[in-house]
């Protein structure tokens, strides 16, 4: 299947069939927006969730690994503007009253519901605003309120991310949507910071694990903004099974399919959250080809991709190779130096090892561009991996010195 079958619907997560979800103001934020976010689905369904990998994990992912540990969901709350993280039992007390809060307003089990936030680390939640902003936004659910629920979980990010496509299995349309946040703190190590994955066909809860986890290993675990991952990390998918059909098991024909579906959108709302990084100018994709296993080359692209010298250059616009075969050398791919090709935005920096001749003005003009690719061709195998990052700016340090300010 490719792409071209994939036709792109708006809605983010309330796309699919059978999805609500509501966002609203509960005054955590101190600028006065959206902060609490619902999405829930009709019954409790098929779900699957993956979660940051940090010794350091938050109360709100210590709590969803155990809600979601029987595959099935009804609902899902996040808070915006405060981590619940680093918050010992208090914490654990908090999460553990939002997911009460929901299900009492739902009518549902506690244990139907998961729970996220995201923001400052360290300080307890306000609760009373929380449990407030819960009951509001439970009377507020709606079939189109998608993109209000991507506002309401946004921190520093600067615009809603969003996504959602439709496709055919067997003659039925099928649907997936969803939304994420996340424009720092980002090398994952499971998901971005937040995101959440919607879909009305009939999957299992074997199939909602086998395409999440297919889907997050070559997109969200490929992005990269800071190197730092952090303690509130998850993507979380639901199937709503409302668009009809048979159930679709990691066997059956249609898994592929719909797995190929979920992965494009966790690909989309990946590269938005690159293309958002704090300060980011650029996206850049660092490809790394030719390499002797793809573990290999996955190592030679973060390294790549989480060189503060790289980033920079990228930022100012100069081809500096030598930096990007620095970051080669420290990654512990196994490399030939006499094999090394290294090619900036279509301009040819690099090749058997060393420099060739290019135009500076040339270079500089491709790396002015929004997007910019770098590709590496190591020449000792055939293995590839792509990465998503972004430059580093002056704003980056701006942003993140006067973060809790």
């Amino acid at each position: 299947m490719t792409d071209l079958d994939l036709a792109f619907v708006e809605g983010g997560v309330t796309a699919p069939f059978g999805f609500m979800a509501a966002g609203v103001c509960a005054g955590i934020k101190k600028s006065g927006r959206k902060d609490v976010a619902l999405v829930v689905v009709s019954t409790p369904s098929p779900a699957a969730a993956v979660f940051t990998t940090s010794s350091m994990a938050a109360p709100p992912v210590v709590v969803s690994r155990d809600h979601v540990s029987d595959g099935r969901l009804r609902a899902v709350v996040v808070n915006a503007g405060n981590a619940n993280a680093c918050t010992g039992d208090l914490g654990m007390h908090d999460a553990r009253a939002m997911a009460v809060a929901t299900a009492g307003a739902l009518g549902c089990d506690a244990r139907d519901v998961l729970v996220a936030s995201t923001g400052v680390i360290g300080v307890p939640l306000p609760m009373d605003l929380i449990l407030s902003g819960i009951a509001d936004a439970a009377e507020e659910l709606d079939l189109v309120a998608g993109e209000s629920a991507a506002e309401a979980i946004m921190t520093t990010d600067t615009f809603v991310k969003t996504t959602g496509v439709a496709f055919e299995v067997d003659g039925i349309t099928y649907t997936v949507g969803g939304m994420a946040k996340g424009s720092g703190m980002i090398q994952p190590n499971m998901a971005t910071m937040l995101a959440f994955i919607t879909t009305d066909a009939p999957l299992s809860s074997a199939s909602c694990d086998a395409a999440l986890r297919l889907a997050v290993a070559r997109t969200f675990n490929r992005i990269t903004v800071d190197s730092d991952t952090s303690t509130n990390d998850m993507c979380v998918l639901i199937a709503s099974g409302a668009a009809g059909g048979d159930t679709i098991d990691p066997g059956a024909l249609g898994f592929a399919v719909v797995a190929h579906a979920i992965e494009h959108v966790c690909g989309e709302l990946a590269r938005m959250v690159v293309r958002d990084g704090e300060g980011a100018t650029k996206l850049i994709s660092v490809v790394v080809t030719g390499a002797a296993s793809e573990r290999d080359a996955e190592a030679a692209a973060f390294a790549i991709a989480n060189s503060p010298l790289v980033k920079t250059a990228i930022f100012g616009a100069d081809a500096n190779w030598g930096r990007v075969a620095m970051a080669i050398g420290k990654s512990a791919a196994t490399v030939d130096p006499a094999l090394v090709r290294i090619t900036f935005a279509g301009i040819l920096t690099c090749e058997g090892g060393t420099a060739v001749p290019f135009s500076e003005d040339d270079a500089a003009a491709a790396l002015a561009e929004d997007e910019v690719d770098i590709v590496v061709d190591l020449g000792v195998g055939d293995a590839t991996a792509t990465v998503w990052t972004c430059d580093l700016s002056y704003e980056y340090v701006r942003i993140n010195g006067e973060y809790r300010s």
